[in-house]
């Protein structure tokens, strides 16, 4: 599994299913990532259909991986492209989200639980192919889900396992 790079919006901003640019260092970042999957071999590529994971799989060399939409980073509902302080003005809802993103939707947007369902939804599917190795480009959120799917880490306290921008995690599933 696979973490896209750095994103180019300013930090604090909230982007789940935004399309948002790479940042300016994509090709150095990418390189890097590139350098660890080099003498790979993979049965199958997947991509998250959002221009940050599909670009890094087609630097790596993946012209064409297949994309499926269950592999998108949270829907941050209608908090997308706004910035975090904004939001807290605005939005009362974020605060309830704050204590309890686990269980709780951004507003017109989903929860841990929702992402964690599709996440695994597709990781369902996968375990029935005969692919022994596979390569997944996605999200931070995803590349959780899927940890704590694999048994990596527990459900509780995830996201102090958040792979970083371009960076690789592996799972046996």
């Amino acid at each position: 599994m696979i973490r896209h790079t750095s994103v180019g919006v300013p930090k604090g901003t909230c982007y789940g299913w935004s399309d948002v640019p790479v940042a300016d260092t994509f090709e150095q970042e990418a390189t890097v990532t590139k350098g660890k999957m080099e003498g790979i071999e993979f049965d199958k590529v997947f991509s998250s259909p959002l221009t940050r994971a599909r670009k890094l799989a087609m630097f790596c060399g993946w012209e064409n991986p297949e994309i499926d939409d269950r592999l998108k980073e949270m829907n941050m509902g209608d908090w997308e492209m706004m910035r975090y302080e904004d939001i807290e003005k605005h939005d009362p809802e974020i605060m309830k989200w704050y204590e309890d993103y686990m269980n709780l939707a951004a507003t017109n947007g989903e929860s841990y639980r929702m992402v964690y369902s599709r996440v695994a939804c597709f990781l369902n599917e996968l375990c029935k192919c005969d692919y022994r190795r596979v390569a997944i480009f996605a999200h931070g959120g995803v590349l959780i889900c899927a940890g704590v799917y694999a048994g990596l880490f527990p459900e509780d306290g995830c996201f102090r396992h958040l792979t970083p921008y371009g960076g690789i995690q592996v799972i046996n599933i």
